[in-house]
């Protein structure tokens, strides 16, 4: 009878994972989620990732800088994936890359939540955790540059899906299951995986003690995977590309960042020394000290690889990335612990924590892209004058157009971070930001980066020659200026004709 007690609460845990009530909760969490980070694709990364989409789905365009893109994601299944779905289902891109985004936020939160309840028996703290992490989505993460997840679909958050899962199965003691998990994973985003695989071989350690000791070292020789980047000669060009990234470089940081980074391992150590060792919670102790020595561990691979000169050109590892998995757990361990000891089943305290924190994350947002709607939807048009000129381009240029544009463009007021190549679906010079860190990731690259942007230097006073020296050395055709360049308030004049024009945009064609 006592053999038969785990196998029934398993299945009892599994039947109540996927049952219809709780994934209509976690649904409406996942649209609250969503509603509070909002959406922008082509944004940031996703000038990469939706221009790589979008070629696959037809090869015709950026015929003159696909390697922007093209050179890295050879290495991953994102691109095809999302763009077999299109084939299969027949929606449109924009349809498309808003539903895996729906689902990937959708799997996130119920992968947190399964961890949670497996963690926390009492609802009110299991639910509590994966509530903290749907408001907390957006937080930014000290030094690294990224958030939890994404406001446009980018494979890190579906690795992060496929990885919680795979924190699920290591803690159901299903390891063929947590091996494909991870290895989908690996095929999606292999740095963040990494990372997957490192906090499972801890946690498989933590569950099944020293009897799976040489088990474990054998998990744990897949830690090796990353350091497998390939070592290339690092080129000035090279090096004024990874310039662009400051989270390559540690001294850069700021003292907080760097108590981002120690804060919650020092609290994990306090919670693993403080908490009980019984058999009600050996699950949480577990995953505490998993937690804590992922990052101990993470950080010193982290620190070993960004502080030594001689190892530069493994930064584009970004090894410090682990946080973004560690701040899930610590978010999912502490708001569990808030739930159980805090909030219980009082709703008056559950509304004083998360609807101020709710919309203090709702505002940061609104603040971050003020120039453009919260929920860039496909069926809603832009107000950013940026992305109007970049929907008339798509409509109205040659597909083997080579536009030319200032470098800096993202970073100017309203245009909100949004990708040139992505939207307007056209070639174009690189630009300083994004593309730098590409060419940092993809030496071969970097070469190329360099000659163009250092083409494009002194961009807002170009005269009438520059534009004509970029017609002769790049073959540029076409322009966008900005209310901040010198010709934007130029007539059309004998070496271009301006097509299209708004409050903060003109798009004109060289002669």
């Amino acid at each position: 009878m006592h053999e038969g007690q785990p196998k029934s609460r398993e299945a009892a845990r599994t039947r109540g994972d996927f049952s219809l009530a709780n994934l209509a909760i976690i649904a409406l969490l996942a649209v609250l989620a969503f509603v509070i980070m909002g959406y922008h694709p082509g944004l940031e990364d996703d000038s990469f990732y939706l221009a790589a989409i979008k070629r696959d789905l037809d090869p015709s365009l950026f015929p003159h800088d696909a390697d922007f893109f093209r050179i890295q994601f050879q290495a991953t299944i994102f691109d095809k994936l999302i763009a077999a779905s299109v084939r299969l289902i027949h929606l449109p891109v924009a349809w498309m890359a808003l539903s895996w985004q729906f689902a990937a936020i959708f799997f996130i939160l119920h992968g947190c939540w399964r961890i949670s309840r497996r963690i926390f028996p009492r609802p009110d703290a299991s639910w509590a955790a994966t509530v903290l992490i749907g408001a907390l989505l957006t937080i930014p993460l000290p030094g690294i540059a990224i958030t939890i997840a994404d406001q446009y679909l980018h494979p890190r958050n579906i690795a992060t899906a496929a990885i919680l899962a795979a924190i699920v199965a290591v803690i159901d003691q299903k390891p063929r299951l947590a091996g494909l998990l991870l290895f989908f994973s690996v095929a999606v985003h292999a740095i963040m995986a990494a990372f997957g695989i490192s906090f499972c071989a801890f946690l498989w350690w933590y569950l099944r003690g020293s009897k799976m000791q040489d088990e474990s070292r054998s998990v744990l020789a897949l830690l090796l995977f990353p350091l497998g980047w390939i070592f290339e000669p690092a080129s000035e060009a090279w090096r004024q590309a990874a310039s662009t990234r400051g989270f390559y470089f540690l001294g850069r940081w700021h003292w907080y960042e760097w108590l981002g980074v120690f804060a919650p391992i020092l609290i994990l150590f306090a919670l693993r020394r403080l908490h009980t060792r019984t058999r009600e919670n050996a699950i949480l102790n577990a995953l505490v000290s998993a937690a804590f020595a992922f990052a101990v561990f993470q950080t010193c691979i982290g620190l070993a690889i960004m502080l030594p000169p001689s190892l530069e050109r493994l930064r584009p590892f970004e090894p410090m990335r682990y946080l973004q998995l560690l701040y899930i757990l610590f978010f999912l361990i502490v708001g569990g612990l808030i739930g159980r000891f805090v909030l219980q089943r009082h709703a008056y305290r559950w509304a004083l924590l998360f609807v101020p924190l709710a919309a203090g994350m709702f505002y940061a947002q609104r603040q971050q892209f003020p120039a453009s709607v919260h929920l860039e939807l496909p069926w809603r048009t832009s107000s950013n004058p940026w992305l109007q000129a970049f929907r008339w381009i798509s409509r109205n240029t040659p597909k083997d157009a080579l536009f030319a544009l200032d470098p800096h463009y993202q970073t100017l007021t309203d245009e909100d971070q949004h990708g040139f190549r992505a939207l307007a679906e056209r070639s174009a010079l690189a630009d300083y930001e994004k593309d730098g860190g590409m060419a940092a990731r993809v030496p071969s690259l970097a070469p190329r980066w360099l000659r163009e942007v250092t083409a494009l230097t002194g961009w807002r006073n170009f005269q009438a020659a520059d534009f004509q020296r970029l017609q002769q050395d790049f073959s540029v055709n076409w322009i966008v200026l900005s209310k901040y360049d010198q010709q934007y308030s130029l007539q059309d004049s004998a070496i271009m004709t301006c097509s299209y024009e708004n409050q903060d945009v003109k798009v004109c064609r060289l002669h």
